[in-house]
């Protein structure tokens, strides 16, 4: 259609959301579908951030607000920063949005330029190269492997930079394998890109207390301060305090590069929502023991999926330390047949013949860049995880 833009054509529709809403058109229909595809927490908000909405409403704090946020929500936030990750931020150099993606998206379309590149280890999350395309940028793929537990090593890293790199887009514990960088390995990254200043990273720390066993999590610029000047730190609401609805996503950094955020989300959608703004306040200087149980949670669930999984036959599910997503190998199952007569190829077959045979709905691992993969969110009831399981179990078996 010639009235559409052609930017447009360069991105694909989230192939996440995709599978959530199959899932669900198919339990409309009747069928007993299990969904795994989501990336969102089954708790609820907790009430005292709920309560402290409702009485935002009742104070009538429901007019326009400063387009990068509350005052008091870019304290809470300065706060949280330097409370939790040790790093130094002024309210000017804080700016909230209307969902981690919006951080993002608002940092890479006030950044890039034709023939920028953008590093992004694979597998990532889906929306990270689609949304550097629509920002004029080129995204350049490097691929991590299962043997190093899909985590970017710093010889990959040193090859992928030239003179038209941007940014380093880094996401630790990740969406979609829940891979967790140690400080070592985290230093020996920032180590090379001490070496190339033209560098900056953009840190996705959305999963930070969703971490388990003696994992620590840390964020670049805590690991090398010499990074603080071109490091922007994101993160958000969405997934410790289960409030993926409210969208609130923030991020610190140099205050050149806010500013220049700031000034494209006065065009773009104006202010995050004023009643979540008050709601988050409340998320990060309120109680915070409710994030350490319900991570425990996620742990036991991590266990037992990747557990069951690997009792499958020919799939292979490594251990991540955070997030709450497993992301196993099918490679094994490639070039065997269903028993309704169905070869698998790839890992768009398998997750199709899943859903079609067993009614489990998972995201096959070329959405996320690297095959034959599939992610499992192993965020939802601990009855449905074992169901889907034994599922997944008797699939596997069944391939001939």
């Amino acid at each position: 259609m010639g009235f559409l833009s052609d930017s447009l054509a360069r991105v694909k529709p989230s192939p996440t959301i995709a599978v959530t809403q199959k899932a669900r058109d198919l339990a409309a229909a009747g069928h007993d579908v299990i969904g795994l595809g989501a990336g969102e927490p089954d708790f609820d908000t907790p009430d005292n951030i709920k309560q402290a909405a409702i009485k935002a409403i009742e104070r009538g704090e429901t007019k326009y607000t400063a387009v990068d946020g509350i005052p008091e929500l870019k304290q809470a936030i300065c706060d949280k920063f330097k409370r939790e990750n040790d790093l130094t931020y002024q309210p000017s150099q804080v700016l909230v949005a209307p969902g981690g993606k919006a951080v993002i998206y608002n940092a890479l379309m006030a950044t890039l330029n034709p023939g920028d590149e953008v590093i992004i280890p694979a597998p990532y999350w889906v929306s990270y190269p689609d949304m550097a395309l629509l920002a004029g940028g080129t995204p350049k793929i490097v691929p991590t492997t299962l043997e190093d537990r899909f985590k970017l090593t710093p010889q990959a890293l040193e090859a992928a930079i030239t003179p038209s790199t941007k940014w380093l887009i880094f996401n630790s514990p990740s969406n979609p394998t829940g891979a967790g960088y140690t400080y070592d390995e985290l230093k020996a990254l920032t180590d090379v890109l001490l070496r190339h200043s033209h560098v900056w990273v953009l840190t996705d720390d959305m999963y930070e207390h969703l971490a388990y066993d003696d994992f620590r999590f840390v964020t670049p610029a805590q690991v090398e301060p010499q990074l603080h000047e071109r490091t922007l730190t994101m993160n958000g609401v969405s997934k410790a305090y289960a409030m993926t609805g409210w969208r609130i996503g923030y991020c610190g950094g140099p205050e050149e590069l806010i500013g220049a955020m700031r000034k494209l989300q006065s065009q773009s959608t104006s202010n995050p929502a004023s009643i979540s703004q008050w709601a988050a306040v409340e998320a990060l200087n309120g109680p915070q023991d409710f994030i350490a149980e319900r991570a425990q949670v996620f742990k036991e669930r991590r266990d037992l999926v990747v557990s069951m999984l690997n009792q499958a036959p020919d799939l292979d599910c490594p251990t991540p330390e955070g997030a709450f997503y497993v992301y196993p190998s099918c490679a094994g199952c490639m070039n065997k047949t269903t028993p309704k007569g169905k070869t698998l190829h790839s890992d768009e077959d398998f997750v199709t013949a899943l859903l079609e045979d067993e009614g489990v709905a998972v995201v096959h691992g070329e959405a996320f860049g690297l095959s034959p993969f599939f992610r499992i969110s192993y965020a939802t009831s601990t009855e449905a995880l074992k169901e889907a399981c034994q599922r997944i179990q008797r699939f596997c078996a069944s391939l001939s």
